[in-house]
């Protein structure tokens, strides 16, 4: 998600001459809300941590960035790898994420993605600690708050910035706790850009965090963007001076080319601002690591330039979320997949795929107003296009769709594509669980695994065959005549049996052989998390962090979150 919204995310050698201020690599010394929920009088999740004299002494390291998409998740994904592979135990953090593509954790909770991701190259169990804070936007400048991986209200702006900051920086400071007390190694990821200066006396996410729990910061900047030592410097010369001593050095990500061209740049950089180029990690093509930002949609949209034999439109509504379902078909060597925003880009595909939404209701009118719904229609009535809906798209398949206490829309209720004898109501209780069954496609019997999040309860009107069948329930709609399929279940097509039994289905409607040997997305993402770490260590002074990240600890912490409590016991006001 754009950090240029009004919900901000930002919510060793010696010093050269050309940066002010710059002394190289050193240790730093020290409205009303408007809700569409009813917000809980105490916050939601895990206890406050418990009093402690001593602070743990988990080694933290900090990955911020020039801008959004710089690919802080995904260096900060090498190092969760990389410490975990030398054997220290290893935790990701993020205090706040702004993001729809949302991981559920082994509780039943919800945080984002990229934390859940990290996680798992880590090889832990994600839980709550690891994104304690996460915004979902569900309309222009409002959001869903969910705190300690538990819905907290929806939110203006404005409100979320003028009434919540104290409470969450609470949040934040008591999940690290938990979590150091129970790692070796901190990975925190920071959001957006730390230069955000209209923002930052409120932030929570950036160098707030890092002076919270004295981490160093590494400052990760997108050469394929264009600009990079401008973007640089011009970050580090908008940090206050404490902040830009904490920045231990840079990584430049995404190159291509010959480096001896780039070298002469590099000097440069180390020169005017004193600060060391840690490495510069080249392009990675094909690297499946799940993202979790729109803004990474158009790299999507970049692999589509292929003709394939299987044709696959995504509908790519305003508020699309959790579109990392659709991940495993890009590996897959007779798919080609788009995402449609517009009529005439819809073509007629083999498969249509409605994908999550944090905003069915209007995410609905969208494809009404644009024109889409119908033209989907017709294909599906002419036998072109099967189709599938997952999460809200699978609510905007049935017959209705309720939201009597306007939980995502001031909209009561608008009807659906009619394609499923189904009827939806929102409720306030949000659905987040992991979830196991047996789902029943192609006359076979396959084990799933998923994930669900959703605000809604669905309920048949009419015969209905089910998807999937868990231990005491049923999930979802198939039917493979009428070529309609709808389910909760997130992550259904990462099963590779599911997902190969699928297209070969749709590849006998054309007449084609099937394909029996496909490629594993599983193996693929691990494959990734030690792809990136290896590349992550043959690029990157390894050596120059490690010995900071001891530094930074032997060093006097300074606790914003004690501070602030200090000034509010003096009667003093943080400036």
């Amino acid at each position: 998600m754009a950090d240029h919204g009004a919900f901000d995310r930002s919510g060793t050698k010696s010093a050269g001459s050309g940066m002010p201020g710059a002394n190289g690599a050193g240790v730093a010394n020290s409205a009303a809300r408007e809700t569409v929920q009813t917000a809980p009088a105490s916050l939601p999740g895990n206890a406050p941590a418990p009093a402690k004299e001593k602070k743990s002494q988990a080694l933290p390291l900090m990955i911020q960035g020039t801008s959004s998409d710089a690919g802080k998740s995904v260096i900060a994904t090498a190092f969760c790898r990389i410490f975990a592979q030398d054997g220290y135990r290893t935790a990701p953090f993020k205090s706040q994420n702004m993001a729809l593509n949302s991981y559920v954790t082994i509780d039943g909770k919800e945080i984002g993605r990229a934390q859940g991701v990290q996680a798992e190259a880590a090889g832990i169990a994600a839980t709550t600690d690891m994104n304690p804070i996460l915004i979902k936007p569900t309309r222009d400048a409002e959001s869903q708050i969910v705190v300690n991986g538990e819905p907290y209200g929806n939110m203006k702006a404005m409100a979320y910035r003028t009434e919540f900051y104290d409470q969450g920086l609470r949040v934040i400071e008591d999940a690290y706790q938990r979590l150091a007390t129970s790692y070796d190694r901190i990975v925190i990821e920071g959001a957006g850009s730390p230069a955000e200066v209209n923002l930052n006396d409120r932030e929570l996410v950036n160098m707030r965090v890092a002076r919270l729990v004295n981490a160093p910061v590494i400052l990760v900047a997108d050469i394929e963007r264009g600009g990079v030592f401008a973007s640089l410097v011009g970050t580090l010369q908008l940090l206050e001076p404490q902040d830009r001593e904490r920045v231990i050095g840079v990584i430049i990500n995404r190159f291509r080319g010959d480096l001896s061209l780039l070298q002469p740049g590099l000097d440069w950089f180390e020169s005017y601002t004193g600060k060391p180029v840690l490495g510069v990690v080249p392009f990675i093509p094909d690297l499946w690591i799940d993202a979790e930002d729109s803004l990474i949609l158009h790299r999507y949209q970049g692999q589509a330039e292929k003709t394939r034999e299987i044709d696959i439109a995504v509908i790519r509504y305003p508020r699309i979320s959790n579109f990392t379902d659709i991940d495993p078909f890009f590996v897959e060597p007779d798919c080609r997949v788009r995402f449609v925003t517009r009529t005439e880009e819809l073509g007629e595909p083999d498969l249509v795929i409605l994908p999550g939404s944090k905003n069915t209701l209007e995410d609905l009118l969208f494809l009404r107003k644009t024109g889409l719904e119908q033209s989907i229609l017709d294909l599906h009535r002419a036998g072109r296009s099967f189709l599938a809906g997952i999460c809200g798209g699978y609510q905007m398949l049935g017959s209705v769709i309720y939201d009597p206490a306007g939980v995502e829309s001031p909209l009561k209720s608008a009807a659906g594509m009619g394609l499923i004898p189904m009827e939806t109501t929102m409720e306030q209780r949000k659905t987040t669980v992991l979830s196991r069954g047996v789902a029943a496609f192609a006359g076979e019997k396959i084990p799933l695994d998923g994930y669900e999040i959703h605000m809604g309860r669905s309920v048949f009107t009419g015969q209905a065959s089910p998807f999937i069948r868990l231990e005491d329930r049923t999930d979802g709609y198939c039917d493979e005549e009428r070529r309609v399929l709808g389910t909760y279940f997130h992550g259904l097509f990462h099963s590779d049996p599911l997902r190969m039994r699928l297209l070969n289905a749709l590849r006998k409607r054309k007449g084609l052989a099937p394909i029996t040997e496909r490629p594993s997305f599983v193996a693929l993402r691990e494959q990734g998390f030690d792809l990136i770490a290896d590349t992550v260590r043959s690029h990157v002074r390894l050596d120059i962090i490690e010995e900071q990240m001891r530094a930074f600890q032997g060093s006097e912490c300074v606790n914003e979150h004690s501070r602030l409590e200090e000034q509010a016991g003096t009667g003093t006001t943080a400036k």
